[in-house]
This record gives structure tokens, sequence and C-alpha cells, in this order.
């Protein structure tokens, strides 16, 4: 009977100390977590209003490839490239390009419209140089544009206006980032 017992207390311990080990590994892990997985999980955790001043919910986009375009009306660089990028819409699905403007959802929406800007849009006002800034951008320079993989870690940032070859390139080895 007590080699019985003295089993039974060796199989508890050993569970007990599995279960220490793993709480304490899953704590590290949090603990761990780069700048770069914080920033993503940050603008996951934004509501944003879109062009027609309607709060979203960014997370929404988890675990979707995502280009992230943060932009500007008063931006030239920004201006240029985003024709291009609604017409990249059609061709890349399906990663979904999202805008995030540094401008007032009035300005944001003329513009969506008069250019025909039919990817989302949303408005972070001044509040997105601190998303910016976390996505390592600290100078806030725009345009500014953030990869995401599927898999929801950012795979690169481009600063200035795109180069499109350079994306298309990124976005075919994609799926093997």
């Amino acid at each position: 009977m007590k080699k019985r017992n003295y089993l039974l207390f060796v199989l508890i311990a050993i569970l007990a100390a599995g279960i220490g080990m793993y709480t304490s590994h899953k704590q590290t892990q949090t603990v761990a977590q780069t700048p770069e997985a914080r920033a993503v999980a940050n603008l996951f955790a934004q509501t944003m209003p879109d062009v027609a001043g309607k709060p979203q919910a960014l997370s929404q986009w988890k675990g979707k490839p995502l280009i992230i375009n943060f932009w500007a009306t008063w931006c030239a660089p920004c201006v240029e490239e985003m024709p291009e990028l609604a017409a990249l819409q059609a061709e890349v699905a399906p990663v979904q390009i999202i805008g995030i403007g540094v401008d007032s959802q009035e300005n944001i929406a003329q513009f969506a419209e008069k250019f025909h800007i039919y990817y989302p849009l949303y408005v972070a006002g001044t509040g997105a140089t601190d998303l910016l800034r976390q996505f390592g951008n600290q100078a806030g320079g725009l345009p500014f544009t953030a990869l995401v993989g599927l898999d929801g870690n950012l795979k690169k940032v481009y600063l200035g206006r795109l180069n499109f070859d350079e994306l298309r390139r990124d976005l075919a080895s994609l799926k093997n980032m």
C-alpha cells in the first residue's frame, strides 16, 4: 500500500511540475514578444472610422495577408502611389490593401471618391504617428507601408514612395516568409 501511495505522490508531483513549466514557458513567450509583433497586435486592437465615419475594428483583418499603407492627402508621394495601389488590389487578392490616413475623415472621403479608391481606408488622424513609430518609422515619414503575412507577422516595411516591382517580388515570396 505504501508503494502505491508513493507512486501516486510521484505522479502528482511530475504533473504539477509539468504544469508549472508550461505556464512559465507561456509567460516567457508573451514577455519576449518582438516590437514588430507588438506593433501588429496593437494595430489589430485599434478601432478607426472608415471614409463614411463608421467605426471599424481593424481586428477584422487578422489572419489575412495585408499591405498596410499609411498616407495623407497632403503628401505628394502618397497621392502619386494611391491609384497604383488601387489597381494592385485586384491583382494581389487574397492579399488585402488597407489605407490608414493621417488626415481628417472629410478629406479622406473626398480623396477616395475623387480618385476611385475602393480598398478600405481608415482615419487615424494624428494618432497614426504612434502607430508609425511602433512599426519602426521613428521619423513618422509618409508614405509608409507595412507588409504583414498570413501568420500575422510583420514581413517588411517600406518608407517613401513604393517601388511596385519590389513590392510584387515581396508578395510573390510571401508564401515563403
